[in-house]
């Protein structure tokens, strides 16, 4: 399809006809962000602004008895004290939030904070997520649904093989870049002008007028960057609430960012998951059954990961037997994390499949390929699992579970895993227009989380016009423009790009139509490339000079929502495989190499899709190796909050990190698909598969710190 008066049909050009769209385009906004002029909610500092500091709890669970702010108020430069928990409330988690002091100086407002005399009352604390039986016996424990075919006993008595084991993946905790935060300034009392670090720019004037009273028309959110959310920053939060109405009170500018300890405490975690599980197969290794019971924590709501995700991918098993359970722990909230459940699920399904794979001493890539009859894309996951073997040199470097060669104390091994997401569009409206000068901008509340939003609108545009990337502007970020959805579940992508390419292509036609009424040409055969309207191969006059016959005024066309088009899809599944080697006298597991063979529909721009699997990737090996919220099951207290002992991996940690595209051309046709989540899921599973591959025994809890690899041995020597 060229993009013609005459077609007038919606969708991609065909992949051989685009100029820029689907090559590596460097972001827009990296020498912004590289140099520091790029300004985050935390950079933002008028003139008179007050800075805030939280008094949080220390205990996990508790009564407040005495709350005095009095010494607090005395203290030089502060100018107000807000109390958020007063006396008689209770606390629920070690970081629960209880005042704001605000003052001229972030240290004033520190020692404003240790001005504050509190008392508490200690009430019964629980922690344990791990101990479903403890959680039982302290009433901490609920039943969340149980399901069971008809058949399970049957089948499970008729399996040739069954594996049963216990496996498991701790509580994470959101730990953002850029803390959140927001830096509010009332205009005048009426007016509000809040600048955000959040996921959904459209979403925060409500929340924010409901809590000062004010219309919501007469709050401006401003997002113009933000430094990571994944899934934690959709709402203001009970911080950005009270920024707000501080602000008001106040009759100054806040700023209200929260330090690390308490963005690791208390903005969000993911919750924990461990299992029970047994799998039965056939004499062939066909899985023919499936019992599990899986348990963990959300915090104080109670819950864990959804039954509707285990097992993972292999939704079509027939037989199965299925029960959930969730424990209330007095630890902090859960919030969305990148890909909720599923990095859980793929953890406890595919590590339990691998095992059953090793116990009928069948290589796993063969054993995962024999059972893709059970999952929702066979074909496509057979595609994917041959090119990562070919990639990896499975064939020839497999070797079977803890029967590698040793070397210098160390062993190798191999693993693979598999994922699936949505990744749907959502609901962004666009407005478009192209200047009499040939430049070209768009306008939307959308935000770019660090993905490259901002860059991916600017190539369709580029694209669609055929006019150099300098010639686009792109207004996203804030809450005047048109109204754009949140930034999650991978559906900001496909929000962008539908709305743009369409609210593109309706202003091209008319561009084009004036130009063939102004030449005597044939509409249909007019396209526009390399900033030139032309007649099939001939030049018509330059895109400037067509877009000159619009007058004074500029052409403005808009578009909103997914449509059923061609432009966007949803539906992707991927491939991981790990490459790792483990030292046996220390326990420490190394990154050689991590693969991730993915599909995602048409790519916009190839190194922005790149830099979200390599992303995903480095996030999955941190929660594989060394991330872990730990509570110390004594006092409750979250005692690895800060950059110090709540482990990341650098760069040293990582290994080669491969990001591979299945592409053909029924992918391509498919639209555009998001990418955010699913290079994030698989990589526990992966990585644990690799580990026991290396050292012959199974680790069955995530991360494989050296101290749990050594426990697996020890307890497999005895």
């Amino acid at each position: 399809m060229s993009d013609t008066a005459t077609t007038r049909k919606v969708g991609w050009k065909p992949r051989g006809e685009n100029t820029i769209l689907g090559t590596r385009v460097p972001r827009i906004d990296g020498v912004e962000k590289a140099s520091g002029a790029a300004k985050y909610a935390a950079d933002i500092n008028t003139p008179g602004t007050l800075y805030v500091r939280l008094l949080t709890s220390d205990r996990p669970h508790a009564k407040i008895k005495k709350l005095d702010v009095k010494k607090a108020e005395k203290v030089p430069g502060v100018k107000m004290v807000h109390i958020i928990k007063d006396v008689d409330s209770e606390v629920h988690w070690d970081g629960d939030m209880i005042a704001a002091v605000a003052a001229e100086r972030i240290e004033q407002a520190m020692e404003g904070v240790k001005a504050i005399e509190i008392e508490y009352e200690t009430l019964d604390t629980y922690v344990d997520d791990r101990d479903v039986a403890a959680a039982e016996k302290a009433k901490r424990a609920k039943s969340l649904g149980k399901r069971e075919t008809k058949d399970f006993d049957a089948a499970l008595t008729a399996a040739a093989h069954k594996h049963t084991g216990f496996y498991g993946i701790p509580v994470i905790s959101h730990m953002c870049m850029e803390p959140h935060g927001s830096h509010c300034e009332w205009k005048d009392k009426e007016n509000l002008l809040a600048h955000v670090s959040t996921q959904w720019t459209s979403g925060i004037p409500g929340q924010l007028a409901s809590a000062t009273g004010v219309d919501a028309a007469n709050v401006t959110a401003i997002c113009n960057y933000i430094g990571g959310g994944f899934g934690s920053k959709f709402s203001a939060g009970e911080w950005g609430l009270v920024c707000a109405v501080m602000a008001q009170k106040a009759g100054r500018p806040i700023r209200l960012v929260l330090d690390r300890a308490t963005e690791l405490k208390t903005p969000g975690t993911r919750p924990s998951a461990f299992a029970e599980i047994t799998v039965g197969a056939d004499e062939k290794g066909n899985v023919t059954c499936w019992e599990s019971h899986h348990w963990g924590t959300s915090g104080p709501q109670g819950g864990t990961i959804d039954s509707g995700v285990v097992p993972y991918v292999f939704t079509k098993i027939k037989n199965y037997r299925r029960k959930r359970t969730g424990i209330a722990t007095d630890t902090g909230p859960f919030q969305a994390w990148r890909a909720p459940d599923h990095p859980q699920a793929a953890a406890l399904t595919l590590t339990a499949f691998d095992d059953l794979a090793a116990k009928m001493g069948m290589d796993s890539l063969e054993f995962f390929k024999k059972n893709l009859k059970l999952t929702l894309r066979p074909e496509l996951y057979a595609d994917e699992l041959e090119i990562g073997a070919k990639i990896m040199d499975w064939k020839a470097r497999w070797h079977p579970n803890g029967k590698g060669d040793v070397k210098n104390g160390t062993r190798q091994g191999l693993g693979l895993a598999l994922h699936t997401w949505g990744g749907g569009a959502n609901a962004t409206a666009v407005a478009l227009r192209v200047n009499p000068d040939g430049t070209v901008e768009s306008t939307s509340a959308t935000q770019d989380l660090g993905t490259g939003t901002r860059t991916c609108i600017a190539v369709i545009l580029a694209e669609t016009f055929g006019i150099p990337l300098s010639s686009v502007k792109v207004h996203i970020g804030s809450s005047k423009y048109p109204n754009a959805g949140g930034s999650g579940g991978s559906t900001t992508i496909g929000g962008v790009s539908g709305p743009v390419r369409r609210a593109g292509l309706e202003a091209l036609w008319k561009i084009l139509d004036l130009v063939a009424k102004r030449h005597k040409v044939d509409a249909g055969s007019l396209s526009a490339k390399n900033e030139k309207i032309y007649a099939g191969d001939k030049v018509v006059c330059s895109w400037q000079q067509a877009c000159g016959l619009l007058g004074a005024a500029p052409l403005e066309t808009q578009s909103r929502g997914r449509k059923n088009d061609g432009l966007t899809s949803q539906g992707v599944g991927g491939i991981q495989m790990a490459d790792v080697s483990v030292d046996v006298e220390t326990g420490v597991v190394r990154m050689n190499k991590m693969l991730c063979v993915q599909d995602c529909g048409t790519i916009i721009d190839r190194q922005t899709a790149e830099s979200q699997v390599l992303g995903g990737l480095i996030m999955g090996i941190s929660y594989s190796l060394s991330e872990e919220r730990i509570i110390d099951k004594a006092t409750g207290r979250y005692i690895n909050a800060d950059l110090e002992n709540y482990k990341l991996p650098r760069i040293g940690d990582i290994g080669e990190l491969i990001a591979e595209f299945y592409e053909p051309d029924e992918q391509y046709k498919k639209g555009v698909v998001g990418l955010g989540e699913p290079p994030v899921i698989s990589t526990g599973a992966a990585i644990s598969n690799a580990v026991a591959n290396a050292i012959g025994v199974r680790v069955p809890v995530l991360p494989l710190t050296p101290k749990r690899v050594l426990e697996a041995l020890k307890g497999a020597k005895a």
